[in-house]
């Protein structure tokens, strides 16, 4: 197939079930039916600002791609618009025909329409077709994401710690010290006046 052959439009509900499949691997772990769900609760919330817009790529009226475009800044702390292309997927069987391509200047025109100098994207990092399709384009790496649960997070933090600055050394050690230095004066008290305390 060649490229003039695929088309964009504007995701539509009825699209959901199919950007699941096509995202499912980005989506929140869940059964299927909760997936489309999400998905189509997704496209119901880019329906309603003109800040968000879900585009899907069709070869001969079959769903083949799917991009979410968002206006946003930069970072939280680098105020500068740009367009996050966010997920930018083509089923397998129809790479290499110019619908990744198709999906990345929707976002471009997206940007343009909205006034704003810059797109950004992202690719999971073990996908290496998907990275160098990306720098193929001209998209710079700028951060690499990390997550982590909170609860591994906390382990691993206080595993870090030097032993003298844990939370637990810190307030034991002197409260020992306070115990063992009141057992003294009472001892010497006790030794002065010959009267016992206790």
């Amino acid at each position: 197939m060649s490229r003039s052959s695929v088309t964009l439009r504007q995701a539509v509900p009825s699209d959901a079930p199919r950007l699941a499949l096509l995202w499912g691997d980005v989506l929140r772990r869940a059964d299927p039916e909760t997936q489309v769900g999400d998905v189509r609760e997704i496209l119901e919330r880019a329906a309603l600002t003109p800040d968000q817009r879900v585009v899907v790529a069709e070869q001969d009226e079959v769903l083949v791609g799917g991009v979410f475009l968002r206006v946003d800044t930069l970072t939280p702390l680098n105020l500068e618009p740009v367009v996050q292309a966010v997920s930018p997927h083509v089923f397998a069987d129809f790479r290499g025909r110019g619908v990744g391509a198709a999906l990345i200047e929707a976002a471009a025109a997206f940007a343009d329409e909205c006034g704003i100098a810059h797109v950004a994207s992202a690719s999971i990092t073990t996908s290496r077709d998907a990275n160098r399709f990306m720098a193929r384009l001209g998209l710079r790496p700028q951060a690499v994401l990390r997550v982590g649960s909170v609860a591994g997070l906390r382990s691993r933090v206080a595993a870090q710690r030097p032993a003298l600055s844990r939370p637990r050394a810190r307030h034991i050690g002197p409260v020992l010290a306070a115990r063992r230095s009141q057992r003294r004066r009472g001892a010497t008290a006790e030794k002065a006046t010959g009267v016992e305390t206790g």
